[in-house]
């Protein structure tokens, strides 16, 4: 082939290779961005070059709605909540929506609600760092609030339930996971969720994914709550809606929701952990074994293993009093 048609047919190679970035518009940019967890874009999306950089720290519109999940990897490696509130900074008092895995404690979620005062959803997955008490007093702080999940940490009781309807008026979507389902629990545990819910009378959507809760838990919920769009209770065993001793079949109660998913329902659109469900024969044996084993002596006694740890989240915050002070600890590329 003669060089000259050859070189016709680099030409394109070429002008791809030196295409400028940099010369995006910015709608294309922010399209980009919306696309990514705001880890990504704190981590690395920033430094692809001056232009994104100063899309994504000078753009409050991408921070509206913060997500802040995934990166398992890089847990040990990361101060989430440092990351978590410099994602809240940015969006300029402008955050609707904030959702987080290992990703929020009590000083996060004092910094949020003094800077995200229009919030309107606020979803906290594995955030074990919140206390009680933290929690309590920090939601009234999000009077706005119209959707609220509480999963994979077990800080929630029955009080929390009363602070919440106090303090969130508008409260219409509720979420409450576990991990899996934990058939061994006395009978008065069981439906405490389920009471606390019911005082929720607004509610249009519910999500109790491996609760504890009976048929007269949910007989109770559907009583006080007859605005339910959506009601979620996979992996609820201790529920059958077709064996109800105590009045009218659930199911006829339950024909009016729209979006109705039942114990034994596909999980395949899930977005959490599934662990493998323990019911109270299989509890009961795990448990003898258990009492059998060396391990219970070093439980009682107290000794400690090698391989014990704090838990990585489970710290206060160093950031709750002044947000200058965590800049310190982050990669210097997120400091301004």
């Amino acid at each position: 082939m003669p060089s000259s048609s050859r070189g016709l047919q680099e030409a394109p190679v070429a002008a791809e290779e030196a295409r400028n970035w940099a010369d995006m518009p910015l709608d294309s940019i922010l399209a980009v961005l919306h696309k990514l967890d705001h880890i990504d874009i704190l981590m690395a999306a920033d430094q692809v070059c001056r232009s994104w950089r100063r899309a994504a720290r000078d753009e409050p519109e991408l921070w509206r709605r913060i997500v802040m999940r995934g990166n398992a990897e890089l847990s040990p490696k990361l101060i989430r909540q440092g990351m978590a509130c410099e994602a809240v900074r940015r969006s300029a008092g402008q955050c609707e929506a904030f959702c987080g895995e290992h990703a929020a404690d009590d000083g996060f979620l004092l910094y949020l609600s003094e800077q995200a005062p229009c919030l309107k959803s606020l979803r906290l997955i594995s955030c074990s760092g919140v206390s009680k008490e933290g929690f309590e007093d920090i939601i009234k702080g999000f009077p706005l609030l119209e959707e609220l999940e509480l999963s994979l940490h077990h800080n929630q009781h029955q009080r929390v339930y009363k602070v919440i309807v106090e303090a969130c008026p508008q409260l219409k979507h509720f979420r409450l996971n576990k991990q899996y389902f934990n058939g061994q629990q006395w009978t008065w545990q069981k439906d405490m969720d389920a009471l606390g819910i019911a005082t929720m009378h607004e509610l249009r959507s519910v999500q109790l994914f491996a609760n504890s809760l009976t048929n007269k838990g949910l007989a109770t919920i559907l009583d006080n709550c007859p605005h339910l769009e959506s009601l979620d209770i996979r992996h609820c065993f201790n529920v059958d809606i077709d064996n109800d001793d105590d009045g009218p079949l659930l199911r006829g109660n339950c024909a009016g929701i729209g979006m109705l998913r039942l114990p034994h329902d596909s999980t395949h659109d899930y977005d959490l952990e599934v662990g493998s469900p323990r019911f109270a024969s299989e509890y009961q044996y795990e448990y003898l074994d258990w009492c059998s084993s060396p391990d219970v002596d070093r439980y009682w006694i107290g000794e400690e293993s090698e391989d014990d740890n704090d838990d990585y989240y489970s710290g206060s915050s160093l950031f709750e009093a002044d947000l200058d002070k965590y800049e310190t600890v982050l990669p210097r590329r997120l400091r301004k």
